[in-house]
């Protein structure tokens, strides 16, 4: 198996990570679907469609889906690079930290569920923190979200694997995507490849990224 004829959508694609991974997909034959929130953000990205699109609204990521549904037949990969970062345990900060990191994947992946698991080889990508593993009361906020993001891939990790689908739900650990180009190419070079490994070696794993490693299982 490969990522080729493979129907990937890509959120937060106009970001640096998201323009790699969308450039990985594309070179490897996916339809890739950048999404993100401006239009003006997905310029020059490498991808057979684009749209800007509120991510956390359930209705418009529904209408998206059914359009794509429409048109492809179905979705095989959602890969959510959604994220912000703010740091304290303020109110205000949880509220913009919260719609982003978590309420943009729990939206995405649950409208893509049903498409995920019908798919011959779904895949579903997020990526965590490595700070979730050091949590400090200067990025509570943060890394209570990104803890919430490891545990709602784990959920749905798990009822892939009771329904016996060939679908995989996998999180990628990282310390930081900004500026590190090391990390970003590793990041979209093991999303790339993920069509390549059977499901059953990826539903569920934490995969950390970083020290000139791809994958650590």
């Amino acid at each position: 198996m490969s990522a080729e004829g493979r129907t990937v959508l890509v959120a937060g694609a106009g970001g640096t990570a998201g323009r790699a991974v969308c450039a990985a997909l594309a070179a490897g034959g996916a339809h890739v679907v950048a999404l993100g929130s401006r239009a003006a953000s997905l310029t020059g990205v490498a991808a057979a469609e684009s749209h800007a699109i509120d991510l956390a609204d359930p209705d418009a990521v529904a209408a998206l889906a059914a359009d794509i549904r429409a048109r492809r037949g179905g979705v095989d990969g959602l890969v959510h690079l959604v994220g912000g970062w703010r740091g304290g345990a303020g109110e205000a900060d949880w509220e913009w930290l919260e719609r982003r990191v978590l309420t943009t994947l729990r939206v995405t992946s649950r409208e893509l569920r049903d498409d995920l698991s019908a798919s011959s080889a779904g895949r579903l990508v997020a990526v965590s923190s490595a700070s979730v593993a050091e949590p400090r009361w200067g990025m509570a906020n943060y890394v209570t979200l990104k803890a919430a993001v490891e545990t709602w891939m784990a959920a749905l990790a798990t009822g892939w694997r009771v329904k016996g689908t060939p679908t995989a739900a996998i999180t990628f650990v990282v310390r930081s995507l900004d500026g590190d180009g090391e990390v970003v190419d590793a990041l979209a070079e093991s999303i790339a490849a993920l069509w390549e490994l059977p499901h059953a070696q990826l539903n569920g794993a934490l995969v950390s990224l970083g020290d000139g490693r791809v994958v650590e299982e």
